[in-house]
Parts: C-alpha cells; structure tokens; sequence
C-alpha cells in the first residue's frame, strides 16, 4: 500500500517512557499488552514462548520484548512513535487508528484476542436500565467520553435517543481506573455509583456487593458475542518482518487452541504472568464462563467499525470486517 510514512525517529523521552524500546528489524519483535484476563492468549504466547517456537521451525531466532502499558492512548503513540512493534487495546481505539492513518502508516489488526462482554452495572437500585440513569448519578470508565465503554455506551444512548444525543450520559461519567470504580461500588462509597466494567471487575462487583446488578452488556449493544480487544500493527512492520510476523500469527492460533483444550492450567498462567492476587477459582470460573471465549476469529468487528461510522466517530468505511486486518487473518471465518 501507498504512502507509508517513514520511520519516525526515536524521541529519547518517549524511550524512556515505555523502557527504551525501540522497534526492531526481522527477528526481533516489541509487544505491549494492558491488564486483565481478556489478554490470556498474550500471557500463554508469552509463558510458552510460541513465537519463538514458531520462529524456530521457520529457521529464525525471534527475540520477543514484553512490555505493559494501560490505556489506548499510550498505546496508540507508542505505536506511532516507532517505539512498540505489536500493540493491544479495544476495537474502537483500534479502528479510530485505522482510520486515521489510512494511507498512511495503514496501521490494520494481527488477530483478536477474544470475544468477552462488558457490563455497565450499578448499586443503585432505582435504575434498572440506562433510561433511569440520571445527573444524580455517576458512571465509572477507565477513558471517559473515548474508551471502549464509552463508545459501546454512545451507540447505544444513540439507537434511544438519537445521533444528535449520543453524548447524552458522556456528563455523567467520569475518568476512573477499573480498580477503584470496583472498590466504590462494592463499598457503596463515594459518588460513583455505576460502572461499565471488564473481567474480572463486573464479576468481583456482583459477588461482592448484593445491590450490584446488571443494566447493559456490550453484547445486547452489538447483538451478540463480539470481539473485545483487538492487536495491531503498521503496515511497515508487516511488511518488513515477513518471517516473524508469520511466527507471531501462529503463535495466537497456538495460544487460542491450547486455552480451550486446557482450562485449568490456563488460570495458573494467568496468576503467573499477570502476578495477579485474584483467586484460582474465579479466574477459572472466568475462562470457563461461556460468555468469553478466548478466540483470536473476529467476531462482529464489521458491526462495530459500521455503529463507529454511523456515530462519526470514525470517516472511513471498510467493505468487509478483512479491511481491518492483514490478509494471514482473512482465512477465519470472522465478522
């Protein structure tokens, strides 16, 4: 593709900000993920070492660079900014970046890391839908007005009450990280009284306060299962580094097939990598809830990039949902 933009030098703050890292030529790869058990398929890739296994059988040795970043948005520069290879975040941050280096950088999806829902809950239980939320009330999301919460929300508000009013709750909600906005719900302190979750904090609220309850799920507001959190790249990096990009790709195949064939020794990796003080048994019973499936075959990403466009949050239109991603994806039967 066109106009791909030349590398972009390397800021020594920026390298200092995410440990130096600089993207590397073939053989050596960088790859950021953010926290939480919907990045499972990342944490066995890297327990197992799959991409250097996989690099091995093509006759390459891969040095593969883990780092850890919160929030699209650091991503997203770091990404740019040549300073990280792979990166990880939510469809819409994925696709605003689509979108707006089209014909640029053309920055597209590796794979999917599964499709797990959110649930926008509270303890207030007065509300039992968005349409009784009012300006008494407080919504809780990691990158208010922006995040995959808040867009899911927006789309939406945007079916009840039109495009003109999609930011109709945008007031109402404020920038928390996913820890603390857990921790005021279960205490029932604070202001903030309504939370549009991930795993494994919607599970931990609902157990751990009995006047939590459910009022939306990303899947009712997508209608169905859908792909959460999505890797991506540059077009560059695809191009340039044919032999380990096809490591890394069978390595989140390898990753998604050994989830579901072992379960339980999935949560010990994920208490492993993650350093995570969560208990074994509920981080089971998230990988064996039906409702996440750890699979890397996108599922209504199409759908997702089409709600974006209507809302104007992104320009372009892709055709089908293979116009997001590098062709080694286009073999699944994805959406």
């Amino acid at each position: 593709m066109n106009g791909i933009k030349k590398t972009i030098p390397l800021l020594l703050g920026a390298a200092l900000a995410i440990g130096g890292v600089s993207a590397y030529a073939e053989g050596k790869i960088s790859i950021a993920q953010q926290f939480g058990i919907s990045y499972l398929i990342f944490d066995v890739i890297k327990d197992q070492k799959l991409i250097e296994k996989h690099g091995k059988k093509d006759g390459i040795d891969i040095e593969v660079v883990w780092r850890q970043l919160s929030g699209a948005t650091a991503m997203n520069e770091a990404l740019l900014a040549n300073n990280l290879d792979i990166v990880s975040a939510g469809v819409p941050p994925a696709l605003v970046l689509w979108d707006r280096t089209l014909g640029k950088q053309n920055v597209k999806a590796v794979a999917t890391l599964g499709s797990l829902p959110n649930y926008l809950v509270t303890n207030n239980p007065n509300v039992k839908s968005i349409k009784d939320l009012s300006e008494k009330d407080r919504i809780a999301t990691p990158a208010a007005g922006v995040g995959f919460q808040s867009r899911t929300l927006q789309i939406e508000t945007a079916k009840i009450y039109g495009k003109d009013d999609l930011k109709r709750f945008d007031k109402i909600t404020v920038s928390l990280p996913h820890s603390d906005a857990a921790a005021a719900l279960i205490s029932g302190g604070l202001d903030v009284n309504a939370h549009f979750a991930s795993a494994p904090f919607y599970y931990q609220e609902l157990a751990g306060n009995p006047a939590v309850h459910k009022i939306l799920s990303s899947y009712d507001v997508l209608g169905g299962p859908h792909t959460f959190n999505i890797a991506y790249t540059t077009q560059k990096f695809h191009d340039e580094n044919p032999k380990t990009y096809k490591a890394l790709f069978a390595a989140f195949g390898e990753a998604a097939e050994w989830i579901r064939n072992n379960k339980d020794k999935a949560a010990d990796v994920y208490i492993r990598q993650q350093q995570s003080k969560l208990s074994p048994k509920l981080v089971a019973e998230m990988i064996a809830d039906p409702e996440n499936d750890f699979t890397i075959v996108p599922q209504r990403v199409k759908k997702f990039a089409d709600e974006l466009h209507n809302i104007g949050v992104i320009k372009n239109k892709g055709d089908s949902w293979k116009d997001y991603f590098f062709e080694e994806a286009h073999v699944l039967e994805g959406s």
